[in-house]
């Protein structure tokens, strides 16, 4: 037993410890961007998470999809609450310590733990049907090849060879309760309404064979969920943890409210009042003068998060008018090229180089792709976690624009005219109310 828990411990804390270091490079690369104050109505923000993350309220717009990631949702929550447990059976070599404090509550537990996972099985299995078998089309765009569709296959193998190995453990476990042999240990506690159908293909067996059985399953699942954990790291499902902070810090304005640059700001100002230094830093040098995003270090924390957060669901591209009529924007391929370019940069920056020339504009955005957008925020409205696509795609257009002069002849000649006749058209001020004759 002393072995057995030291060697639990050493799993233990090696993956925990791999898991923080994935965190602190999380935060670090978020940190590259700009700082932005997401810190007002706070007790909205609380409401606001607590309705689209926790709540799911998002995700069941559309209902059969809503309905079982909800199960898968609830139930992985559920399930591992025995997570606890087993780690502190890990840690004491005891077996099932709860039961000797819950006493029939515990049999209450262990049976909606298993009624769960059965549920999960159903609902995982009914996902890899839609996205494998029905393909469902807004998997199949270009952007979801490669990893992108083997990751969203690794998570739905890895959890139902989670649940499985659950119910397995189980189900030997209580073969192991009955046997007169296993009372020195398997102390009798739970109820097992799923397992237990299992158990009865135990009979035959030998006591020793059984125990290996539920020994290799609780080893292989708590094994199984401690590399999930590190695994989150490198994959969309890392969103299970993101979408509480990316929820809470929303955009919280109106849809149609494009935020306010305070580059932009400052020249005007500059402008009006030519006398004001309004670059200077404390130290007295003036600082750099920026406008829009051509790279991640440009766009601010939160977009940054947004791209961590996504879930690959496709919602937004599916959504997108510009997208539904062929055009190359997919604000889905937005969030995962930001992600990337974020990535690149972060393993640069841990080999101690110098960060390459390339940037996300162009090398993994294309202008084609920035100027199809609408505007019409339908990306936004459509994630489920409140990810917003479009305010990356403005920042990079705004560099486009005032850094680059570089715009589609259609908007220069309409901002030529805004700033000649005060309309979009090229009309004469004068003749601006000549359409009452007609």
């Amino acid at each position: 037993m002393y072995l057995s828990s030291i060697i639990f411990a050493i799993i233990f804390f090696v993956a925990i410890g791999m898991f923080t270091r994935n965190v602190r490079r999380i935060i670090r690369n978020i940190k590259l961007g700009k700082k932005t104050n997401r810190f007002d109505q706070k007790s909205k923000r609380w409401k606001h998470m607590a309705r689209v993350a926790l709540g799911q309220s998002k995700m069941t717009v559309r209902p059969i999809a809503g309905f079982l990631h909800i199960i898968v949702y609830v139930g992985f929550i559920v399930i591992n609450i025995e997570l606890l447990e087993i780690i502190i059976d890990g840690f004491l070599g005891t077996h099932r310590i709860f039961s000797l404090y819950l006493g029939t509550i515990y049999d209450v537990l262990i049976a909606t733990f298993e009624i769960f996972a059965l549920l999960v099985i159903v609902a995982v299995s009914a996902f890899w049907i839609r996205r494998n078998i029905m393909r469902i089309q807004r998997f199949l765009k270009p952007e979801m090849i490669g990893w992108p569709k083997k990751d969203a296959d690794y998570i739905l193998y890895i959890e139902l060879v989670l649940m499985f190995l659950f119910l397995t453990m189980n189900a030997s476990d209580y073969w192991l309760q009955q046997h007169p042999d296993g009372h020195s240990y398997y102390t009798q506690a739970g109820h097992f309404p799923i397992s237990g159908l299992i158990t009865p293909f135990f009979d035959g067996m030998s006591y020793s064979t059984v125990v290996t059985i539920e020994r290799t399953s609780w080893w292989l699942h708590i094994i199984g969920i401690l590399a999930f954990l590190n695994y989150l790291y490198y994959s969309k499902h890392l969103h299970i943890i993101l979408a509480f902070p990316n929820t809470f810090y929303a955009n919280l304005n109106p849809l149609g409210r494009f935020s306010h640059s305070e580059a932009v700001a400052k020249e005007v100002k500059l402008m009006m009042d030519p006398s004001a230094d309004l670059y200077a830093s404390p130290a007295g040098e003036s600082e750099p003068i920026s406008f829009g995003a051509a790279d991640v270090k440009d766009l601010n924390r939160i977009q940054l998060m947004n791209a961590y957060s996504c879930t690959e669901c496709g919602r937004c591209t599916d959504a997108c008018p510009a997208n539904q009529t062929g055009k190359k924007l997919s604000p889905r391929k937005i969030m995962m090229d930001t992600r990337d370019r974020l990535e690149k940069v972060g393993k640069q920056l841990d080999r101690g180089l110098e960060v390459d020339d390339k940037t996300l504009l162009d090398h993994h955005i294309s202008r084609e792709e920035l100027w199809a957008c609408t505007t019409c925020n339908a990306c936004v409205e459509a994630c489920p976690i409140s990810i917003d696509p479009l305010s990356i795609i403005m920042d990079i257009r705004q560099y486009l624009v005032m850094e680059q002069s570089s715009a589609p002849s259609e908007l220069n000649a309409m901002m030529t005219n805004i700033e000649n006749n005060g309309a979009p058209w090229p009309f004469n001020q004068q003749d601006r109310i000549n359409w009452i004759n007609e």
